[in-house]
């Protein structure tokens, strides 16, 4: 792996006795674009938030290119940008004001010529009260602040709530412009197809913990198949009992459907026996991958 630009060291954090992250490991190298996927409530904010210092953990460490995630955080906030899932900012503001204060915030200068490529890219009236503004456009003004600066790291966090499909095409094609830059992206989100579409490496976590970090082909290329069984007569999942049958999907009348992990010949064999009607193996979806992990 190349440079390390985040390391997380048995990240854990609790609120009281309730959960919220426990024995995080990740590191993220350098150029990458890595997806960290869950549902809501899975831990995904609360690791962005320690990781930006706006909550402390409650044991581990997290480093960003390098630097200690509390003791170094403003030299880290310098060098990040971040895109939150409740876009917010400064209401009596217009969307000029706004963005050119966080220009001067980041001690940019002279940098009127990227405000306006970024403003026209999402169709941003400077001139709005950002008061007035729709959640779509909130975000698309959080988008722009966070890359003002020029990041070298850019953590978003379920950054496309509220972006239609065509501004969500933009913001794609600007981070894959970006990333060939140099740009390291963190990209947190509960859309499965987000990640899949951006994402080589995509870490899915689940109440709390890593439960698989896989190169997304690797992730595909599992030895994991969808098998659909027609049979001739009746069936249900409480009398079909074979090893390597995970995740059953349906499972009434002639039909049977479910996760296979085994060996695709001793199933054919298994079934010798058996009357059947149809049979068909295929590659689960990403998607049907993630929901396995998280049954």
């Amino acid at each position: 792996m190349s440079v390390s630009i985040i390391d997380i060291t048995d990240l854990s954090k609790f609120y009281g006795k309730a959960r919220g992250i426990e024995h995080v490991n990740l590191e993220i190298g350098e150029g990458e674009i890595f997806g960290f996927i869950g549902p809501n409530g899975a831990g995904k904010s609360t690791t962005i938030r320690i990781l930006l210092n706006l909550i402390f953990p409650t044991g581990g460490s997290a480093r960003i290119m390098g630097m200690d995630v509390i003791r170094e955080t403003k030299k880290i906030k310098r060098q990040v940008g971040y895109v939150p899932s409740d876009a917010s900012a400064y209401t009596s503001m217009d969307v000029n004001e706004f963005l050119n204060y966080c220009m001067r915030f980041y001690g940019v200068q002279n940098n009127a010529h990227r405000l306006a490529e970024l403003s026209e890219l999402f169709e941003l009236d400077l001139k709005r009260k950002i008061a007035e503004l729709s959640m779509g456009n909130r975000k698309k003004v959080s988008i722009v602040q966070s890359l003002l600066h020029n990041p070298k790291l850019l953590i978003l966090d379920e950054p496309t709530t509220g972006l239609d499909p065509l501004m969500q095409a933009n913001f794609f094609e600007l981070l894959r412009s970006e990333n060939q830059k140099g740009m390291t992206i963190f990209f947190s989100s509960h859309i499965l197809g987000e990640i899949q579409m951006l994402c080589k490496r995509v870490a899915i976590i689940k109440e709390g913990k890593i439960i698989q970090l896989e190169d997304i082909e690797t992730l595909r290329k599992k030895q994991l198949k969808k098998v659909y069984i027609e049979f001739g007569d009746q069936v249900s999942k409480g009398n079909f009992s074979i090893p390597g049958i995970e995740s059953v999907i349906t499972g009434s009348g002639t039909l049977l459907s479910f996760m296979y992990s085994g060996d695709i010949n001793e199933l054919v064999g298994l079934l010798a026996g058996r009357k059947i009607a149809n049979l068909m193996i295929e590659e689960p979806s990403l998607e049907e991958i993630f929901m396995h992990y998280y049954k």
